[in-house]
């Protein structure tokens, strides 16, 4: 499949004929047949990444055709993985709803009540919830010993959510871990549930960043990663690998919040980027490392977050 990239200009008229002739040459139509994207999946070969990057926040028609083609990604190629611009702990619930891991009693819709951060319905429409109700079908028919398919999200905003989430991990498994966690993000209290004001605050130098303090946290856990990851089989494995990658979220969240109130926006937006990246590739070595054969990823994200915000207006 080919792109064509519209510049649009002087010339007039004929230049306008031009352009539309182009597009018009290179396009594949989406007619709703189950064969649509074969051409796309041809150029995919063995890749093991697939990034299908966006412009909107939350436009039906493109929701619809995304999942579409992630789920021949899944059923066709092999795709264990969806790592999608979402904050890692409310993405997790999903993943464990379409893993099977949670409560006997849990939804689809039920899976997607953590998706509370503005825009909401980025995550919480009727195309996701469907899309995610099939993934718990397709893992049910997963046979014993093949690797489920999860859901994660890559993104930095849950400085609070992943405080929590961090802290609930160590009450269920090690009580005095989780004192001297609490008191490690006690810094963070003042400030309830806005991270901007954390920012403003530590970025002015009206109060002390709690820098230190997240990163001390973030280092205790993986000194114990062969102790914890190790108690009990794939499941405490998967358990602290969600630990961690919080821990390290804190840890990069404070740092962007912080940097929002000192200039450069390209700056805060490539943090921001930098993270995603990592979390994917931390995922891509977890899975790899766990199912015993190489991650296949796809990446739902916008396109202003697959390049580097310095090339674009981002940098002035």
């Amino acid at each position: 499949m080919r792109f064509a990239t519209v510049l649009r200009g002087g010339g007039g008229a004929a230049a306008d004929r031009a352009a539309r002739d182009a597009v018009r040459q290179a396009a594949l139509p989406i007619t709703g047949a189950s064969r649509d994207y074969d051409p796309l999946l041809e150029r995919i070969g063995d890749a093991r990444f697939v990034l299908i990057g966006e412009a909107s926040h939350g436009t039906h028609e493109f929701y619809n055709e995304r999942a579409r083609i992630t789920r021949r990604l899944i059923e066709e190629k092999g795709f264990n993985a969806v790592a999608v611009e979402a904050d890692w702990p409310d993405a997790y619930a999903v993943n464990r709803f379409v893993r099977a891991e949670g409560g006997d009693g849990d939804t689809a819709i039920d899976s997607l009540a953590g998706f509370e951060r503005f825009p909401q319905w980025m995550w919480r429409n009727a195309v996701v919830l469907d899309f995610i109700t099939d993934l718990r079908q397709h893992n049910d028919a997963v046979p014993p010993g093949q690797p489920a398919v999860g859901f994660y999200g890559i993104d930095l905003y849950s400085l609070g959510g992943s405080i929590q989430a961090v802290l609930g991990y160590l009450d269920t498994i090690d009580p005095e871990a989780a004192r001297r966690a609490r008191e490690r993000y006690a810094c963070f209290e003042m400030f309830g549930n806005d991270p901007q004001q954390y920012g403003m605050a530590a970025g002015f130098g009206i109060e002390e960043p709690c820098e230190d303090e997240a990163i001390h946290q973030l280092v205790e856990l993986q000194k114990r990663a062969a102790e914890l990851a190790g108690r009990d089989g794939q499941s405490a494995e998967d358990e602290f690998f969600f630990a961690e990658q919080n821990a390290r979220l804190v840890v990069n969240a404070e740092e962007y919040y912080r940097a929002m109130f000192r200039g450069g926006r390209d700056n805060t937006w490539n943090l921001r980027d930098t993270h995603m990246a990592d979390t994917l590739d931390a995922l891509d070595a977890h899975l790899t490392r766990r199912d015993n054969r190489p991650a296949r990823i796809v990446v739902w994200a916008h396109n202003s977050h697959l390049g580097d915000a310095r090339a674009t207006e981002m940098g002035g």
